[in-house]
């Protein structure tokens, strides 16, 4: 029985719940690829990452370098008044269409406003943005 066998045949046997397999791996054997592999496994079984440290530094570096995420109060402050009106229409319930015709805008108008909502809101569907708009206290 060849390895392509064995490993067919043991998965269907033993029926695991993954399967990691390493298509190649050069200079190493089956048994050191195994052991790191395991290894690996039990690194982030524990929660920690199998970064390369250059990497790792890299992306701490970049990370430091982002803006501070807004507070809730500079959301608050940067949706209009127009995109606030339509927040609180979208929490009511209405639709887009019945929206535009309560705002007398088309209906693209207000998809964009929508739009324009769940972005500043950091969302990335309507019922979401409801439940934001409710959380910092918008609606």
């Amino acid at each position: 029985m060849d390895n392509d066998q064995l490993v067919r045949g043991g998965i269907r046997v033993l029926q695991p719940d993954f399967v990691l397999l390493v298509v190649r791996m050069p200079n190493l054997d089956g048994l050191a690829v195994r052991q790191r592999l395991a290894d690996a496994i039990h690194v982030v079984a524990r929660g920690g990452t199998l970064i390369r440290p250059a990497i790792k530094e890299r992306i701490e570096r970049s990370a430091e370098r982002l803006p501070a995420p807004p507070s809730e109060w500079d959301i608050i402050e940067t949706l209009t008044p127009r995109e606030l009106q339509v927040l609180r229409l979208v929490a009511g319930g209405y639709r887009n269409r019945e929206i535009g015709e309560l705002l007398t805008t088309s209906v693209g108008t207000v998809k964009s406003h929508v739009s324009t909502v769940m972005a500043k809101l950091g969302v990335r569907e309507r019922s979401r943005a409801v439940l934001k708009g409710l959380e910092l206290g918008m609606i």
